[in-house]
């Protein structure tokens, strides 16, 4: 069955080339052109993902956003010409899965599409990760790379089981620390910092140049596996 995208943007040139873009890659493809509508059809023909524009005629997107999370877990990527980092973490601390800044490329677009559809599935389908000789099996509770275990400590674990649990989706300083250490604990990013040092000492090929867990600047980690 194909999947079903539904865009939620009130510039009909953008549509028009979602639209495009998402049938060449076999989506079935929705519109909204307003918070209201867009909220409606989401109800009505149940998308695996929602493309949502933050600059709406009637309601701000991030109002669209937390209405929607009310009771929907759906992909949310959103697209916006706002540029501004506050502006991103607003979005993804209400519960998008991921931004997108206009203007995007296709190739960005369809991959950011991918990563976030891969956190809806069944927690049996990603109960073991693999990138080369790096194994995380959360069933076992066990790491390996290239068959030998790796010791981690009870956070650092927890950490990359959050990181493993959310493939492509940007997680911001707030929601990790939130996760992991507790409400109390949103404001000490020194903790953060410090445990993706360590765990990326442990996983990555070259922890110089982490190509697993990638920082997203002033915002928060992209794990990329």
């Amino acid at each position: 069955m194909n999947p079903v995208a539904l865009i939620i943007d009130d510039e009909v040139q953008i549509r028009r080339l979602l639209r495009l873009v998402l049938e060449g890659e076999n989506y079935k493809v929705h519109e909204a052109e307003t918070g209201q509508q867009g909220l409606m059809e989401v109800a009505t023909r149940k998308p695996d993902v929602v493309l949502l524009d933050l600059g709406l005629p009637d309601l701000d997107g991030l109002q669209v956003l937390k209405r929607l999370r009310e009771w929907s877990e759906v992909a949310v990527i959103v697209l916006t010409v706002r540029d501004d980092v506050q502006e991103k973490v607003s979005a993804l601390d209400t519960g998008a899965d991921d931004y997108i800044t206009k203007p995007f490329s296709t190739p960005e677009l369809l991959a950011r599409l991918r990563a976030a559809q891969r956190k809806t599935r069944p927690p049996e389908e990603v109960s073991v990760f693999k990138n080369g000789d790096l194994i995380v099996d959360l069933t076992a509770h066990v790491v390996t790379r290239a068959g030998r275990e790796i010791k981690l400590s009870a956070t650092e674990y927890a950490l990359l089981r959050l990181f493993v649990k959310h493939p492509g989706r940007v997680l911001t300083h707030r929601h990790i620390l939130r996760e992991i250490w507790g409400p109390k604990s949103e404001e000490h990013r020194q903790y953060l910092r410090v445990y993706v040092t360590h765990l990326r000492q442990k996983i990555e090929t070259d922890p110089a140049k982490p190509s697993l867990i990638q920082t997203q600047s002033g915002i928060g980690y992209r794990f990329t596996g």
